[in-house]
């Protein structure tokens, strides 16, 4: 995260308050004034921040989150006992993350799983008592894929259509500024440079944030399998992703900076 911003083009970064990484993390934020920071939501695959005990049905036997997402989600639905201890983690995350006296620029989830309804209108209300106005809905352009790799086959983003729809108008409704483009959710953990270089070059009008994960290498508790670590972050300090990014028409920042003339890539 360091090395992407000083010397690249990371405008934003998200931060997991109950990572093994955390305090680390704030603590380096904390010298990167420019740096937008925010919220990473997480309720599935990590740590919890309250007490495992406190959230039962949130965990698996070994203290951490469940990996069971569309499990896990039928039982947010219809199980008010779940409902209960969702919205206190919830709760916890945006505490923990007041706690370290970073500006709240904006607000994410863990594998985007702000886009159950019940999980959206929790974050929503328990967002804005503490400062919450930026929070991403994942909504990718698949035109602009496309048009960075004629022919190729990308997965289904899982998080497009109806409930990114939903998303958008609650928060909007709620008087929360929204990016008008996502990009890293087909490519996820394949950023390369070519693909960022490609999107920069390719932004739509608006407010535009790609999304990368950065890291030196793979080897960390949490890392996900097959993620090309390394690669995004080299594609955040690349030469011609640099120069893709400083383009007359082009502003780094983040999603909740006032009036952008055109993309703000943040990751």
């Amino acid at each position: 995260m360091e090395l992407a911003h000083r010397d690249g083009i990371l405008s934003a970064a998200s931060l997991m308050v109950a990572g093994p990484a955390a305090a680390d993390a704030v603590a380096r934020a904390r010298r990167l004034p420019n740096l937008r920071v925010g919220l990473h939501l997480v309720l599935i695959e990590a740590w919890p921040t309250l007490p495992p005990e406190q959230v039962p049905d949130l965990v698996d036997g070994n203290g951490r989150f469940r990996i069971d997402m569309a499990r896990l989600g039928l039982e947010i639905a219809l199980r008010p006992a779940v409902r209960r201890q969702l919205r206190a983690e919830i709760e916890a995350q945006f505490a923990a993350y007041a706690a370290t006296g970073l500006p709240l620029a904006h607000v994410d989830a863990h594998k985007h799983y702000h886009l159950h309804p019940v999980i959206a209108a929790a974050v929503i209300a328990i967002g804005k008592r503490h400062g919450m106005r930026n929070l991403r809905v994942p909504v990718e352009p698949a035109s602009v894929l496309a048009a960075v790799e004629p022919g190729s086959r990308r997965p289904l983003a899982t998080s497009a259509g109806p409930w990114a729809r939903l998303l958008s108008r609650r928060a909007r409704r709620a008087g929360l500024t929204t990016p008008d483009a996502v990009f890293g959710l087909a490519w996820s953990g394949a950023m390369t440079a070519e693909r960022v270089a490609g999107l920069l070059h390719r932004l739509p009008e608006g407010r535009v944030e790609i999304y990368t994960h950065p890291a030196t290498s793979g080897g960390f508790d949490g890392a996900a399998p097959g993620y090309r670590y390394a690669d995004e972050l080299t594609a955040l300090l690349a030469p011609e992703c640099i120069a893709a990014a400083r383009r007359p028409g082009v502003r780094l920042g983040g999603y909740g900076d006032p009036q952008p003339r055109s993309g703000l890539p943040a990751a």
